[in-house]
């Protein structure tokens, strides 16, 4: 085998490819449920539960039911 000419950068496997930054405004589940309908967000959606506090996921499951995540910090 030849030696390679690519530089040797290791097998970190899937590589971040863009970042985005948005503000967050607190908001219910209902709410968050209605702003990702009408952004036509099909698979999540990030918010900060004005409940908690916290940054929730709301996501589309396989079922095509949504389901909830929350953080749960020690």
């Amino acid at each position: 085998d030849a030696p390679s000419t690519e530089p040797d950068t290791g097998d970190l496997g899937p590589a971040i490819v863009r970042r985005k930054r948005f503000a967050l405004t607190p908001m219910d589940e209902e709410e968050a449920i209605e702003q990702m309908i009408l952004l036509s967000h099909e698979d999540f959606f990030v918010f900060m539960n004005s409940a908690t506090g916290l940054v929730n996921v709301l996501y589309r499951r396989r079922d095509g039911a949504l389901g909830l995540i929350e953080p749960d910090i020690d």
